[in-house]
């Protein structure tokens, strides 16, 4: 995947050698390596893929398989469209999920900084954009003062 930033110990560095491969259309051969696919796809055939999940699919259905799943992906399709911060919350929060969380599809720089109190820690940036610039949008909050993933405590309890 291009554009691909992850965080780590330090901060967050633009990825050049994901060996992950996106797959959109459910009908379309896999490339050798590790794959991303549909959920659908995914379930007929939970081996060491990845997992992507529209905003429609439900995250429960993947808590069996926690174990043995490397990556999961959650999917914005427009910028406009909020539902996967609430996946990754529920994902993080209520389901446990520690693997690696990654934003694919409208992904800009303003949203990173929120992604990342949603419990992302990788970030697919939309191909037509700087994933160097897009780095910048992770530092945009120096106070939150509500809870969230990286801060479970809203600012009045941390005083």
């Amino acid at each position: 995947m291009n554009n691909l930033l992850r965080l780590e110990t330090g901060g967050a560095r633009v990825v050049a050698d994901d060996p992950w491969t996106l797959i959109r259309d459910p009908d379309a051969e896999w490339p050798a390596g590790p794959v991303i696919v549909p959920l659908a796809c995914w379930l007929k055939d939970p081996k060491a893929h990845g997992v992507w999940l529209g905003p429609d699919d439900e995250v429960d259905l993947l808590k069996p398989w926690f174990a043995q799943l490397p990556l999961i992906a959650l999917d914005f399709p427009s910028f406009r469209d909020g539902r996967a911060y609430s996946q990754a919350y529920l994902l993080r929060t209520r389901l446990g999920w520690s693997g690696e969380l990654r934003a694919i599809g409208d992904v800009l720089r303003d949203q990173l900084s929120h992604m990342r109190q949603c419990g992302f820690d990788s970030f697919a940036v939309r191909e037509d954009k700087s994933a160097e610039d897009a780095r910048k949008g992770l530092a945009g909050m120096s106070v939150l003062y509500g809870r969230s993933v990286i801060e479970p405590r809203p600012l009045f309890r941390r005083r």
